[in-house]
């Protein structure tokens, strides 16, 4: 009963980490966000793997997962810092910053500019400006359009945001909290039925297979009994 509990609940988790995966992808992808869009592919994949070593009693495979899911808490973590601007990555901003912020406010609005870029750019592999899709589309957020602008790239325009209930950084930050909370569950209960997998595996080999449930091979005979055959005269 134990083991069908732990597999149960373990299924249970895959299931929630998938759908938090996938939806976490849709807005990766509408955000061109391509360095979490590989992480959360490799992810989807560990998770059906899992899945398929709980329903297919493959501890190997749940160890696999269980490792896997050490990745995906460092690297959620590391998104945590990143939006955070915990560490080096502040201190980056901050740094091409400071080099012009006294010259006039269209040089002011360029340099931020660059500053976006170079905290983008292990996000997007520096493939363009764009950053999380929550910054123009959270809740409550007004998105105003910058006409005119003369400091925006050829394939860029300038928008101005503001009102928003909840800052980009803020959901990005959740969303990340909540794949740490699956994964650390996630770990703990692929830990268990792993562990039970290979308990009753073990205990299988130790007596002896098949030949506990006393089966035993057709023997042949090898004396043969001849009986005298008659025939009607």
């Amino acid at each position: 009963m134990g083991k069908c509990d732990g597999r149960c609940t373990l299924l249970v988790i895959c299931a929630l980490q998938l759908v938090a995966a996938l939806q976490r992808q849709v807005f990766d992808f509408l955000g061109y966000q391509w360095a979490p869009i590989l992480a959360n592919f490799l992810h989807i994949m560990a998770v059906i793997l899992g899945m398929f070593g709980t329903v297919q009693f493959r501890f190997r495979y749940l160890i696999f997962y269980a490792v896997w899911l050490v990745l995906w808490v460092g690297w959620n973590s590391f998104i945590i810092c990143f939006y955070l601007e915990v560490g080096n990555l502040s201190q980056v901003s901050r740094g091409v910053y400071l080099k012009i912020r006294l010259t006039d406010g269209a040089a002011l609005i360029i340099i931020l500019m660059v500053c976006v870029q170079k905290r983008d750019f292990l996000m997007t592999f520096n493939t363009s400006l764009h950053r999380s899709w929550w910054m123009e589309h959270g809740p409550g957020c007004l998105v105003t359009p910058v006409l005119d602008s003369q400091i925006a790239p050829d394939d860029h325009h300038v928008i101005s945001v503001s009102g928003c209930l909840l800052d980009y950084q803020y959901i990005e930050v959740l969303s990340s909290a909540i794949q740490i909370l699956l994964a650390l569950f996630g770990f703990v209960y692929a830990c268990y039925v792993s562990k039970v997998f290979q308990d009753d595996e073990d205990s299988f080999d130790f007596i002896g297979g098949f030949d506990s449930y006393g089966y035993q091979p057709p023997q042949k005979s090898s004396h043969l009994q001849l009986q005298p055959l008659y025939t009607a005269g």
